[in-house]
């Protein structure tokens, strides 16, 4: 089996297994107990917290635990819409957003809040010209994905950033899928709220962070305890949080350079072979600065559904687009975005997003079956 769906979810690695698996056996106190048992889990919950907050360059008190993506992103969202209500109810966002940021947006409209979605050009891209054309007096919230989940197609956060410093309103970003793929200081970048799953960097699932900067307002979600400073009541997922600091350890930064080296060529591998084999192709956002470790490919006549299945068939897994849209046969609202609706490449691309345990060899036999198949399918 090779799997290609790393941008949905990675293996766990080994390392952050083991820490797990260590912190349930010894260390099952309550993080906010008082006696011995209690203090051990608070200092183990501390120090994860300490190290997330040292490879952003941020204080500790400033990193909030979740349960993910989904959560961080609801949180800085309606936690923002919420506390900030008072002084606007305009949010700005972008029309490629994760399910997740485009939920809450929905839900916050049925509130009264009015969003405006900026839209994308036919590389999947927006423009800080864009965001400042849009911003009003009223504004209250921008919140941009760093990079798309479905095209890996990075936006110009550092510039929207440097925009926003002269403006009142919270910037978040959600950052899953960049997050342990390149080096993130939220505070140089201008980032007030951002966003992190543990599960996209060999971590578990069901676990996260929310950067959230010194001074930012936001109403909390959950109501119940006073845990995490009284922004996010519930025991913490002491287990899941370990396994989060660990997996974060294992991405340094000479690794980071050193997995983008290599998702770099596994790109360049996969192009050539299709090329020399005369297949008909393109890359949804390919004109566009993107992150190596997503392809969104499109491939001409050929089906995605169908390509799919006769590569799950030959034990390769890839997608046809974002995990959190499974079993939905609606087409990708991104490549819609970026496209149209009645557009065949909607119909014909598939996702393929490499990590850990991807070698060489696999992306060449998956260039091979890749080959063989539109040659068959289109006969």
């Amino acid at each position: 089996m090779s799997y290609f769906d790393h941008a949905a979810t990675t293996p766990i690695n080994p390392v952050v297994l083991e820490a797990m698996v260590s912190t349930m056996e010894d260390v099952y106190g309550n993080p906010s107990s008082i006696h011995q048992f209690g203090r051990k889990a608070h200092e183990k919950l501390e120090e994860a917290r300490q190290l997330i907050a040292s490879t952003l360059q941020v204080r500790a008190n400033e990193i909030v635990f979740t349960s993910g993506g989904t959560e961080g992103d609801n949180m800085a969202i309606i936690g923002t819409a919420k506390a900030r209500q008072s002084e606007g109810k305009h949010i700005i966002t972008t029309n490629v957003e994760h399910p997740a940021v485009l939920a809450s947006m929905a839900y916050l409209e049925n509130e009264g809040f009015e969003v405006t979605y900026l839209p994308v050009d036919s590389n999947g891209q927006i423009s800080v010209a864009q965001v400042e054309a849009a911003l009003r007096t009223d504004t209250i919230l921008v919140s941009i994905m760093y990079a798309n989940n479905e095209t890996g197609v990075l936006f110009p956060i550092a510039e929207i950033g440097t925009l926003l410093a002269t403006h009142s309103a919270t910037f978040h970003t959600d950052a899953v899928q960049v997050f342990g793929k390149i080096t993130l200081e939220p505070k140089a970048l201008g980032i007030d709220l951002l966003s992190i799953s543990a599960h996209k960097i060999n971590g578990p699932k069901g676990v996260g962070f929310l950067y959230q900067r010194g001074g930012v307002k936001l109403s909390p979600l959950l109501h119940g305890g006073e845990q995490e400073e009284k922004r996010r009541a519930g025991t913490e997922n002491l287990a899941g949080i370990v396994g989060l600091s660990v997996a974060i350890q294992q991405l340094s930064e000479e690794q980071q350079r050193m997995n983008w080296e290599r998702y770099q060529g596994f790109n360049q591998l996969l192009f050539e072979r299709l090329k020399d084999a005369g297949v008909v192709f393109e890359v949804n956002g390919g004109k566009a600065e993107r992150i190596p470790h997503i392809i969104n490919l499109q491939l001409k006549g050929i089906a995605s559904n169908l390509l799919l299945m006769h590569l799950d068939l030959q034990g390769m897994a890839i997608s046809t687009g974002s995990a959190c849209s499974a079993g939905n046969v609606e087409p990708s609202h991104v490549l819609e975005a970026m496209h149209g609706k009645d557009n065949p490449s909607i119909h014909q691309s598939v996702r393929i997003s490499f990590g850990l345990g991807n070698t060489q060899t696999e992306v060449e036999n998956l260039a091979e079956q890749l080959v063989a198949l539109t040659h068959r399918l289109k006969k």
